[in-house]
């Protein structure tokens, strides 16, 4: 009985205590301290085989994003890597990226003898600018690891109007570049691998890799659950586009189609 009185006087002390504690500010830095938004989800898209290939096959991706809640939505990408913004006005925002690299194995028949690319990432900063409330551009710039050890530099920019409350319309060109250590690992073909390969030898430098046009159709279903078809056209250029890969097995002309979706979840620190 003792003991019982003893843990009735211990949890009606603990429940007294919370409301004071959750009047306590929060001791987590400035800019971690706030309201949050994760958005969540996943592209399923039909694409090249492999950067260069003439046919296309199934892929899947995830889609991250992590920011601030703001006044208003802010508008997004299935081009965005993985990013969290860490500074952000209704103009600006700023912070890092990552993007995740899948391992192109050479069982395909066009890359039989080339040997495995192995899985890795890319890691970097983005920032994005909203030079009017129908306009934003995009810049990623990021370092490769395990994969590749080059870097690469994405540019992006999308008008958008939202046709209803509900629909928007998003359209803009793209431009891509690379070192010279990305392309090796992507479109270099060396002595041995153009014995077993049949390509020819080809060691590329660095430059621009590719020029586009991306656009899609979003529909927010419901507040939280925003979904999306989207289509992109990229032209290889320089290095992507002089590897005996792609002159002899491959295409100059990538083409891309496929849908999303996405969760966005709401939470405070």
């Amino acid at each position: 009985m003792v003991a019982m009185r003893h843990s009735l006087l211990t949890a009606s002390f603990a429940l007294a205590a919370l409301p004071a504690l959750a009047q306590e500010p929060s001791r987590l830095p400035s800019w971690i301290a706030g309201d949050w938004s994760l958005t969540l989800g996943a592209a399923g898209y039909m694409a090249p085989r492999f950067e260069g290939a003439n046919s296309l096959a199934f892929n899947a991706v995830p889609m991250v994003s992590l920011s601030r809640q703001g006044k208003k939505e802010i508008f997004s990408s299935r081009n965005d890597n993985i990013s969290l913004a860490l500074y952000e006005t209704d103009y600006f925002r700023v912070g890092p990226v990552g993007k995740i690299l899948f391992e192109r194995s050479d069982k395909d028949r066009d890359l039989r003898g080339l040997g495995p690319v192995r899985w890795g990432g890319e890691a970097g900063a983005f920032v994005d600018l909203f030079p009017t409330h129908w306009l934003r551009v995009r810049t990623e710039v990021r370092q490769g690891f395990r994969a590749h050890s080059g870097v690469v530099a994405d540019f992006a920019a999308d008008a958008f109007h939202d046709i209803r409350p509900d629909i928007r319309l998003s359209a803009g060109p793209r431009v891509s570049l690379a070192t010279s250590s990305f392309y090796k690992a992507y479109y270099g073909v060396n002595a041995g691998q153009s014995v077993a390969s049949g390509l020819a030898p080809y060691s590329p430098g660095g430059g621009f890799r590719s020029v586009g046009l991306g656009g899609a159709i979003t529909w927010k279903a419901t507040e939280k659950i925003t979904t999306s078809l989207f289509a992109e056209y990229s032209k290889l250029l320089g290095p992507a586009a002089d590897s005996s890969l792609v002159k002899q097995r491959g295409s100059t002309n990538q083409f891309t189609i496929g849908a999303s979706a996405t969760y966005r979840f709401d939470f405070s620190l």
